[in-house]
C-alpha cells in the first residue's frame, strides 16, 4: 500500500462528506492583508470566501459521468449533444450563453490497416487489433472510433521499416550518420518527447512514405507499472490516437489560417490546406501490433538510448519486415460547436476576462478533456451564485467550451480569429485542458502572470491539507524565479512554473492575439491518454475517486477568473517577465557561441531587456500605490503584451507572432522562447539570426516605451 496515497485517500472522503472541514482549512491559510492589484483586499476577500465555497464535488462528477456517456468526437452527434449540456448548465448558472457554430476541415477514418510480413514472406500482423481489456465497462460501444490520426494523408503503400525511436531531429540526424536512406520506406518510432506531428514532418522532409507510431511499454505501459485495468498504465491493445497536423506553422482550420471558418464563409475565401496538413500517411498503433514489427527488424542493433521496453533487441532496419498501410481518410467541411457564456462586467464591460476549456474528446475523454470541462462547470457554478447573491464582476467574465481542439485547435482559433478586435480589451485567458489525472498541481504561465497564479492558490483548501499552493510546493523542486523587489517574500525561493509552448487552447490566445496567458492542471500516473480507456470507469478507479481534485481545480480555475475582473489594477508582473527575457537572451547568446555564431551581436538586444526591467520597476510601484488614472494605467499595462508581437510573424509560420513564446518546429508542444532567434541560432543561420535579434530588440524597444508612457 502505498501511504501517502491512502493517507490523502482517507482525508478526501471526509472532506467530500464534511464540507466545515473545507472551511476550517481555509481559516488555516495567512488571510492576505493585502494583494496586488488591489487598493483594498476586504471585500474582495469577501467575494472570494463565497465562491470558494460553492463548487461541489459530487456535482463535478455528476457532470463528467454525463459528458463522457458517448465517445463525443468533434462533429458528431455525440459531440453536439454535449454542446447543449454545457450550453444548459451556463444558462442554469445565469450566464448570457450562445452555441457558434464553425464549418472546418476535417478528416474521420473510412478504412484504416497495417499488415506485415517478414522477410520470408510470413504474415507477422493485421490490424490495428481492437482496444480491449477485460473489465473495462465502456470499451466495447460500436461508436468507438477506428484508431487512425487526424490530419493524415490517404493512401495505399507497402515498404520496407526503418525504426527512427521518438522521430526527433537528432534521432532522425543519427539515421543520416549511418548512412540510412528513408526515401520510398516506413518510418516506425514511438510517442513520446515530441508532437507526433513533428514525427510525420520530419520523415515526410526525408522521403519517407508512410510513418507508424505505437506506445512503447517503457513509456506509459507496464515499464511504468500495472496496466489498466489492474493500474492506470496503458494496457497491450491500447492506441493514443491525435493529430499530426502540422500545428507549429499553424493552428486551426487548415483552410482558413488567420481567417474565422463561420458556416457562411465562401469557399473563395478558403486556402490550400496543404500549409499545416502532411501528405503521408500515419497511423497510431499499439505494442501489441508493433512488437511483432520492431521483433522481425534487423540491421543495426539500436543505441542503447533507443532501446525501449519490449523483451527484445531492437534493431533499426531495413532488413527484416515489410509493412503494407492503407489510410483512407473522409475529409469534408463538417460542423463544430463551440459554446460561450458570458457575465457582462458592471464597470469595465468591454474588458475580458476568458476561462476556456475544449470539450470534444478521441473517444470518452474522461481526463483529456472533460476533467476540465466538469471543473469549468463547477468554477461557472461558483460564478452563477455570486450572481444571485447581488454581485457583478467589475470586468467581463466569458466562459468558453471549445470543440474540435483535438483536431488542432480548432474551435478555439477560429473564436479567436473572429474576435480580434474584441481581443485588444481581453486582460486574460485562463486555460484548463487535462484538468485532474492525478493529485499533482501543475501551472504555466506568461511571466507576468505566474506570481498571480501563485498567490492565489494560497486561498485554495488541498484536498490532502493545508492549501493547494503548500502541495504544490512539496510535489515540485523550488526554483529562482525573478520578481519585482517589493512582491510578497516568502521563505524559500518559489514553487516553478512553466512556460507556455502549446499543445492546449491557450495557443490562439497568446501566441496570435497577444492575451496574457495560463493554464493549469493536475497530474498523474496517465498511461490511457487519446485512447478508449481514458473512460469514466478508468478515472474514478484512478485519478479522482471522491472528485475531490474536479473540485479544487474548479476553485483555482473560478478563483483566477473572479479575482483578475475584480481587479483594481491589473496584477502584472512585468519585472518578472523583463529579467526572465533577459535571461532567455544570455541562454541563446551561449547557444550561439557552442553553433559557432559568437560574432552575432547580443548587445542592442541585451541593453533592450534591461531598459524593459527599468520601466518595468518603475510601473510596478505606479502598480502598488494605485492611485490616479487607474483606467490609464491599464490600458498601458495590458498594451504591453500586444507589443511583444511582430506583424510578419515568426520565419516561414507567420501565423505566430509571439517574438517570446512559440510551439517549436521541431518539438511542437515544447515552448521555445525568443523562438526567432533560437531557431535561427540552432538551425547555424547567421544572417536570419541578426534579423531576427533587430526584431526582438524592436519589440523590447515597444515594450518599454509604452510602460515608460504610464503615468
Amino acid at each position: 500500500m502505498n501511504f501517502r496515497k491512502s493517507q490523502g485517500t482517507i482525508l478526501i472522503a471526509a472532506l467530500v462528506a464534511a464540507p466545515s472541514i473545507l472551511g476550517q482549512l481555509h481559516a488555516q491559510a495567512a488571510a492576505p492583508t493585502s494583494v496586488f492589484g488591489y487598493k483594498t483586499f476586504d471585500h474582495e476577500q469577501t467575494v472570494e470566501e463565497k465562491f470558494l465555497a460553492v463548487p461541489d464535488a459530487s456535482l463535478a462528477g455528476q457532470e463528467l459521468k454525463i459528458l463522457t456517456a458517448a465517445p463525443h468526437m468533434a462533429a458528431t452527434p455525440e459531440d453536439h449533444k454535449t454542446a447543449e449540456y454545457v450550453a444548459e448548465k451556463f444558462r442554469a448558472d445565469g450566464l448570457e450563453t450562445e452555441i457558434v457554430p464553425y464549418r472546418v476541415l476535417l478528416n474521420w477514418p473510412k478504412a484504416v490497416k497495417v499488415e506485415a510480413w517478414d522477410e520470408n514472406g510470413k504474415l507477422l500482423m493485421s490490424g490495428p487489433t481492437r482496444e480491449h481489456v477485460e473489465g473495462d465497462p465502456y470499451d466495447n460501444d460500436p461508436r468507438v472510433v477506428m484508431p487512425f490520426n487526424g490530419s493524415s494523408g490517404s493512401g495505399d503503400v507497402t515498404a520496407e521499416v526503418v525504426y527512427a525511436n521518438y522521430g526527433r531531429l537528432q534521432d532522425f540526424k543519427e539515421l543520416e550518420a549511418q548512412h540510412i536512406d528513408l526515401h520510398g520506406k516506413i518510418v516506425i518510432c514511438r510517442y513520446g518527447s515530441n508532437f507526433r506531428g513533428v514525427k510525420v514532418y520530419l520523415a515526410e522532409q526525408r522521403g519517407a512514405v508512410g510513418v507508424l507510431i505505437y506506445s512503447d511499454p517503457q513509456d506509459d505501459g507496464y515499464y511504468k507499472g500495472d496496466p489498466w485495468p489492474n493500474g492506470p498504465w496503458r494496457p497491450e491493445t491500447g492506441v493514443q490516437r491525435g493529430s499530426v497536423q502540422y500545428l507549429f506553422k499553424y493552428s486551426g482550420d487548415p483552410e482558413t489560417p488567420g481567417v474565422a471558418s463561420t458556416p457562411d464563409l465562401p469557399d473563395s475565401a478558403r486556402v490550400s490546406p496543404a500549409g499545416n496538413q502532411p501528405h503521408i500517411i500515419s497511423i497510431p498503433i499499439s505494442y501489441h501490433d508493433a512488437a511483432p514489427i520492431l521483433q522481425a527488424l534487423k540491421g543495426a542493433s539500436v543505441p542503447q538510448t533507443w532501446q525501449g521496453a519490449l523483451p527484445f533487441r531492437y534493431h533499426i532496419g531495413p532488413a527484416g519486415a515489410k509493412v503494407h498501410l492503407l489510410s483512407d481518410q473522409d475529409y469534408q467541411r463538417r460542423i463544430i460547436w463551440d459554446v460561450v457564456g458570458k457575465v457582462k462586467g458592471s464597470e469595465l464591460p468591454d474588458d475580458l476576462v476568458i476561462v476556456g476549456n475544449h470539450r470534444d474528446a478521441w473517444v470518452y475523454g474522461a481526463v483529456d478533456p472533460n476533467s476540465g470541462t466538469a471543473s469549468m462547470l463547477e468554477a461557472a457554478h461558483g460564478v452563477g451564485a455570486l450572481l444571485k447573491q447581488g454581485w457583478r464582476p467589475k470586468r467581463t467574465i466569458v466562459f468558453c467550451s471549445w470543440d474540435a481542439e483535438e483536431e488542432g485547435l480548432i474551435g478555439s482559433t477560429e473564436w479567436v480569429e473572429q474576435h480580434m478586435a474584441d481581443l485588444n480589451h481581453a486582460v486574460a485567458y485562463f486555460n484548463v485542458d487535462v484538468a485532474v489525472a492525478g493529485p499533482d498541481f501543475g501551472a504555466a504561465a506568461v511571466p507576468s502572470l505566474k506570481q498571480f497564479v501563485r498567490e492565489l492558490t494560497r486561498l485554495v483548501p488541498s484536498p490532502v491539507t493545508g492549501t493547494v499552493y503548500q502541495q504544490w510546493r512539496l510535489e515540485h523542486p523550488s526554483s529562482e524565479e525573478h520578481r519585482a523587489s517589493d512582491a510578497p517574500k516568502v521563505d524559500e525561493s518559489e514553487v516553478h512554473m512553466g512556460d507556455l509552448g502549446s499543445g492546449s487552447d491557450f495557443t490562439p490566445f497568446l501566441q496570435h492575439a497577444g492575451v496574457p496567458s495560463t493554464d493549469i492542471g493536475s497530474e498523474g500516473p496517465y498511461g490511457v491518454y487519446h485512447s478508449t480507456f481514458d473512460d469514466f470507469a478508468w478515472f474514478t478507479e484512478n485519478a479522482d475517486p471522491h472528485f475531490a481534485y474536479l473540485q479544487e481545480m474548479a476553485r483555482v480555475l473560478g478563483l483566477e477568473a473572479v479575482r483578475m475582473a475584480d481587479t483594481d489594477v491589473l496584477p502584472y508582473d512585468y519585472v518578472a517577465y523583463a529579467h526572465a527575457i533577459s535571461s532567455y537572451i544570455s541562454s541563446v547568446k551561449h547557444k550561439a557561441g557552442e553553433n559557432g555564431l559568437s560574432s552575432l551581436d547580443f548587445g542592442p538586444a541585451e541593453a533592450a531587456a534591461t531598459r524593459l526591467a527599468s520601466a518595468a520597476q518603475r510601473v510596478h510601484d505606479l502598480q502598488t500605490a494605485a492611485n490616479g488614472d487607474l483606467a490609464g494605467l491599464n490600458r498601458t499595462l495590458r498594451s504591453v503584451e500586444a507589443d511583444l508581437l511582430t506583424d510578419a510573424g515568426l520565419p516561414n509560420r507567420g501565423w505566430y507572432k509571439h517574438t517570446i513564446y512559440a510551439p517549436g518546429e521541431y518539438t511542437g508542444y515544447a515552448a521555445v522562447v525568443i523562438p526567432g532567434v533560437s531557431e535561427a541560432v540552432e538551425a547555424k543561420n547567421a544572417p536570419l539570426a541578426t534579423e531576427q535579434l533587430r526584431v526582438l530588440t524592436q519589440a523590447l524597444d515597444r515594450a518599454t516605451q509604452t510602460l515608460e508612457s504610464a503615468k
